[in-house]
């Protein structure tokens, strides 16, 4: 009974941010947890019937880790792993690099309503959907009417066929991931730094550190916490590909396959051809199964390394 009262009392003390709290919870609970007991299809020959989807779960044949056959014995099975795998490593490196570099930079400008223009204009493509960065992708990148090949043809050079060229995809996915989710990631390590205590500073200026000095031994050491709890959940993800961006961006050229195509996109391919949705549930499982592995090990060496820092 007591035990009932203190609780009680908790959640009167911390209602307002509870309720903040309440709609990220409840999306979570309805779109993470409550579907969960769906991942069976990824075990059963799934066929829609006249009872329903539960219904359809029950009677569909279980075929054991049949599903799972379709992505390791596929013929491009190494392409859209390595892909996936490599891209993802790209985009933590870099992205981790230059967030926190952008983050830094924009906490030093001495003129803060410049610093907040800066900060807005990074954050807005972040909003924007990979359909319509595709089509300003296709605006710069086009063959007859594309930006970049004007530029080119204005110095008296050939125009690029940049959809037909997969040595340039590489630099151009990542460059865009970059310009897209940077704005995102600097405001979180810039609320970190913000909620650095001032005195650090203030006594390092005391002592005659220069800026860099304030960087490298204040601010970098005391963000280090943050970017490993960033870059712990990033390995979570490091099998699954950002739909969009691999989708939407080469705009489906086949000749772009090598470079561009990832897990999540074969599979989609995949599914629209054969309409199986036990493949897609296996390869969202084992995408789910490899992460919470990856993110334990990644947990298990840092608490190894220094406990204080691990994410659990």
């Amino acid at each position: 009974m007591k035990a009932l009262y203190q609780f009680a009392k908790n959640v009167s003390r911390n209602k307002a941010f509870l309720l903040m709290v309440l709609p990220g919870a409840l999306w979570l609970l309805i779109f993470a947890y409550l579907p969960m007991p769906g991942a069976i299809i990824a075990f059963k020959e799934y066929r829609f019937g006249k009872g329903g989807f539960l219904a359809s779960i029950l009677e569909s044949k279980w075929v054991g880790f049949k599903n799972f056959e379709f992505l390791f014995t596929a013929q491009d099975a190494f392409i859209i792993t390595r892909n996936t795998v490599l891209y993802n490593l790209v985009f933590i490196v870099l992205g981790l690099i230059c967030s926190v570099s952008m983050a830094i930079i924009l906490h030093e400008l001495t003129n803060k309503k410049l610093s907040k223009l800066y900060q807005t204009g990074m954050f807005m493509p972040y909003f924007l959907s990979w359909v319509i960065v595709g089509f300003f992708a296709y605006s710069f990148l086009s063959i007859d009417k594309g930006v970049l090949n004007q530029v080119v043809q204005y110095f008296g050079m050939e125009p690029i066929s940049w959809y037909s060229e997969p040595k340039y995809w590489p630099y151009i996915l990542v460059f865009l991931n970059l310009w897209k989710g940077i704005g995102y990631s600097s405001v979180i390590y810039l609320a970190s730094i913000a909620g650095i205590d001032k005195s650090y500073y203030e006594a390092a200026m005391i002592d005659g550190a220069n800026k860099w000095q304030q960087v490298t031994r204040i601010t970098l050491p005391l963000l280090q916490p943050m970017m490993i709890i960033l870059t712990i959940l990033a390995i979570g993800g490091i099998f699954r590909a950002d739909f969009g961006l691999f989708y939407q961006i080469p705009r489906e050229s086949g000749i772009l396959f090598p470079v561009t195509n990832v897990i999540d996109t074969y599979v989609y391919r995949a599914l629209k051809v054969v309409g199986d949705f036990g493949i897609s549930t296996a390869t969202g499982l084992y995408q789910s199964v490899v992460g919470l592995i990856l993110v334990l090990t990644a947990n298990g060496i840092v608490k190894k390394i220094n406990r204080d820092q691990a994410l659990f």
